[in-house]
Parts: C-alpha cells; sequence; structure tokens
C-alpha cells in the first residue's frame, strides 16, 4: 500500500479537521508571477472554503486577475503529528452584501465556538467595502501522520 494512501485523510476526517483548524494560508499569484501567501481564518462548508477581505486588499488584486489558488490548512508540532488538507482551487468573489454578512457572522460564530455567538460591536460596519472569498477545489490532497505510528 503507497504511503499516501495510509496517511490520506477520509471524507469525514477532513471535514472535521476543517472543522476543528481556523487558520489557513492562501496564496495567489501576483502581478509579478510571485506567490503572495497571507494567513485567513476561514470557515467550510457546501464543499468549498470561505474567508472574507477587504475589497482592496492585494490577494483580491490578485484574484481578480487570476482565479486559481492555493490553501493549506495545517497542524501539527513534529513531523510524526502533521495533518492537513492542501487545495488547489478557482477562487469566486462574492461582493453581495447580505453574504458578505453571512460569511462574516459565520466566521465570528466560528471562532466564538457558537453558532448562536453574536460578532463584536463594528464586526458589519463598512460590509461595503468586504467581499466573501468563495474558494471551490479543483484538487484535493489531505494526510495525517498519526496513522503511521498508531497515535491515531
Amino acid at each position: 500500500m503507497k504511503r499516501r494512501s495510509q496517511v490520506a485523510l477520509t471524507a469525514d476526517e477532513q471535514a472535521a479537521f476543517l472543522d476543528e483548524i481556523r487558520l489557513a494560508a492562501l496564496s495567489t499569484v501576483d502581478k509579478d508571477g510571485f506567490p503572495h501567501v497571507v494567513a485567513m481564518i476561514f470557515v467550510a462548508r457546501d464543499n468549498a472554503i470561505f474567508m472574507t477581505s477587504w475589497t482592496k486588499a492585494q490577494k483580491v488584486l490578485n484574484i481578480r486577475r487570476n482565479p486559481k489558488v492555493g490553501v493549506l490548512i495545517e497542524d501539527g508540532t513534529t513531523y510524526a503529528d502533521f495533518r492537513g488538507v492542501s487545495i488547489r482551487g478557482t477562487c469566486e468573489i462574492i461582493d453581495e452584501p447580505n453574504q458578505v454578512r453571512e460569511i462574516v457572522h459565520a466566521i465570528f460564530a466560528r471562532q466564538a465556538g457558537s453558532p448562536d455567538a453574536e460578532p463584536p460591536t463594528g464586526a458589519f460596519d463598512h460590509l461595503e467595502k468586504r467581499v466573501v472569498l468563495k474558494i471551490t477545489p479543483d484538487q484535493v490532497a489531505s494526510w495525517d501522520h498519526r496513522k503511521l505510528s498508531g497515535r491515531y
């Protein structure tokens, strides 16, 4: 059996992992063709990754030029503990205010650990200056090295 298949996460394990981990690295391509990588808080739903950003942020400008992105979500402190999901996908920029509000709320609720949590005062200020980044996976790789050590 190949090592990749030994450590791959099942669909249910991927869903649980994406629900547990809060921080992702989003990679876009800048105007000179170099990677532009930023840390982002996200929420996973409906087979997509959702993030929010300011409309004029560099990552949004990059995505407008080239919607192909990479997302890395990883956890662990030693090689034997590494777990992760790597996504190559296409990013759609959504600027519809109700959808922006919904994702802002979902991210704050997730951070608070309760779907009923209310975002702090001011969280919805300037929604007209924000967008949602919806990343639809084209290719997904996953791993959980704990499966090799029996500590799974």
